[in-house]
């Protein structure tokens, strides 16, 4: 990415590589990863390192629930990355790798794992590190009990100074994911029931018009 590159050009980059309408529900998203995204290319201390990848892929996932079409999410999220400089094929490769990785491992077993992807000292944090380390988490503790957000919440903050992030900044950034992840969750599941609900109205109008028809 150029220096010179402003928000005003990725915004266009990014236009020119999505051209489709984005309903309201998911255009914040898509507003917000790409400011995001762009100021971390910028940031010269910046490292997309693993825990980056997890982080983003596993944002992006959650909040693009319910999106329509669907066919059209692997193009979103490849054009929200292009437009900053961020290759999405690598993204997803890495992010796929490193949850498989982590599934059924112990907590002992899954430190070594991410010993290796321990933020360099001097790097410049990113609130999708921390998702990233509490979605490696979740999927090392899938089949144990006690994995509710809270306890991963804890446990990504107990964690992070020994990868080399800040842990007020990892339980803070993690707690706000948790909570508009929820409400998220209600916003799809509202428009679905909306979406559903007009269905039946429309299906019920048909069915009185035909009744009446045919009388």
């Amino acid at each position: 990415m150029a220096a010179s590159q402003t928000i005003a050009d990725s915004k266009r980059a990014f236009h020119q590589a999505f051209p489709h309408v984005i309903a309201p529900l998911y255009r914040r998203l898509a507003d917000e990863l790409l400011v995001e995204l762009h100021l971390l290319s910028h940031q010269s201390r910046f490292e997309a390192n693993e825990l980056f990848s997890v982080g983003l892929c596993t944002v992006f996932d959650t909040f693009t629930k319910g999106y329509r079409p669907e066919a059209q999410t692997d193009a979103l999220f490849s054009a929200l990355c292009s437009s900053n400089g961020f290759d999405a094929a690598k993204l997803r490769k890495i992010n796929t790798s490193l949850v498989d990785q982590a599934k059924g491992k112990d907590p002992e077993k899954l430190k070594s794992l991410l010993s290796s992807h321990r933020l360099k000292d001097g790097s410049h944090y990113s609130r999708l590190m921390a998702v990233g380390l509490m979605s490696l988490l979740k999927a090392a503790a899938a089949d144990a009990s006690g994995t509710d957000s809270e306890s991963l919440v804890k446990q990504s903050q107990e964690w992070a100074a020994s990868l080399g992030m800040p842990a007020d900044r990892v339980e803070k950034d993690l707690t706000l994911f948790g909570s508009n992840s929820e409400r998220m969750d209600q916003a799809v599941e509202l428009v679905e029931e909306t979406i559903a609900a007009e269905k039946r109205k429309k299906e019920r109008r048909l069915a009185e018009q035909a009744q009446r028809s045919s009388n």
